[in-house]
């Protein structure tokens, strides 16, 4: 959500999906499009539970072409009951109604225009720990004085607690932070509750190297 690679059309469509759900049972069921493009839909009304990557069938009218499903909504949260999906034969006829030419999409995840701090691109190393006392390793993408994106294809839930150690240089800058959202299959965003005042400037000076590359208002 939030990364497209096109530009998508804003359309409620009537659909049937089919396949197997994430236990195994074979379901069929209505549901209706958010929006479309050349190669993927965003669904909702899924009512089926579907793994990542699971191919499914989707109908309209007469004509049938498999998807596979790239990322679920997760439950309590705006995107419940919504999947985004892949057209693995965007060759075949599907639509009976004009789509975007591919191109470069400029859309921006909503959670982004919430923020108040810009953020940067970067590739670093950083170690989660969880309330529960599990910890992993894993790389941020962007980074800011309020926050990360924490690559993982298991997101962890809103509201998460978690204590993060992001190194920079030969250093590591702890923080205790919180999940702000989380994208099925690709990462988390967390904030930033604690952060002592020197591994906070450790951070600002770090960012003052990678101002060029900086994207837009973020954490």
């Amino acid at each position: 959500m939030g990364r497209r690679r096109e530009p998508r059309k804003e359309i409620q469509a009537p659909v049937r999906i089919f396949g197997t759900d994430s236990s195994g049972q074979v379901f069929s069921e209505k549901a209706v499009t958010v929006n479309i493009s050349q190669q993927g839909a965003e669904l909702s009304g899924v009512q089926a539970k579907l793994n990542l990557d699971e191919i499914i069938g989707l109908s309209y009218g007469k004509n049938r072409v498999h998807f596979r499903v790239k990322w679920v909504g997760e439950p309590g949260t705006p995107k419940a009951g919504h999947v985004g999906l892949l057209n693995t034969s965007p060759e075949k006829p599907l639509w009976d109604f004009p789509l975007p030419s591919p191109a470069p999409d400029d859309h921006q995840p909503q959670v982004a225009e919430q923020r108040k701090q810009p953020r940067f691109k970067c590739h670093n190393s950083v170690e989660v720990h969880t309330q529960d006392g599990a910890s992993f390793w894993a790389t941020i993408s962007d980074l800011s004085v309020g926050g990360c994106y924490v690559e993982m294809s298991i997101p962890l839930p809103p509201g998460t607690k978690l204590k993060v150690g992001i190194w920079i240089g030969e250093t590591k800058c702890w923080a205790d932070c919180q999940v702000a959202y989380s994208t099925a299959g690709l990462g988390t965003g967390v904030m930033f509750n604690r952060i002592s005042e020197p591994d906070l400037e450790r951070i600002r000076q770090f960012l003052g190297t990678l101002a060029a590359f900086a994207k837009k208002p973020t954490y």
